[in-house]
């Protein structure tokens, strides 16, 4: 395994080359629910809904499958999401 394809995030090893899905997303509390959204719709909601992080979500299974295999990095504000985001772009272009 490749040194430059781990990222060592809340003290968790993750081996990028296994990740088959990666995208970020708002954690929101709404009627008392928790759910993950799209940045964007949190973003146009943002006065009806309650953010409770931003998260970057790591799914391990393969694509079209119920992702059971997942890891859900949570951040206080996007610019450390987007820092983690910018890491993984680099070390995936090396």
């Amino acid at each position: 395994m490749k040194q430059e394809m781990i990222v060592v995030v809340e003290g968790q090893e993750i081996d990028l080359s296994k990740i088959t899905r990666l995208y970020p997303a708002a954690l929101i509390s709404a009627g008392g629910e928790s759910a993950s959204v799209s940045l964007e719709w949190a973003e146009l909601k943002a006065e009806q809904i309650t953010l409770e992080a931003y998260v970057l979500i790591c799914d391990f299974d393969p694509v079209g499958e119920v992702p059971l295999n997942r890891i859900e990095l949570r951040f206080e504000t996007k610019e450390e999401l987007f820092t983690l985001m910018q890491e993984i772009a680099q070390k995936i272009q090396n």
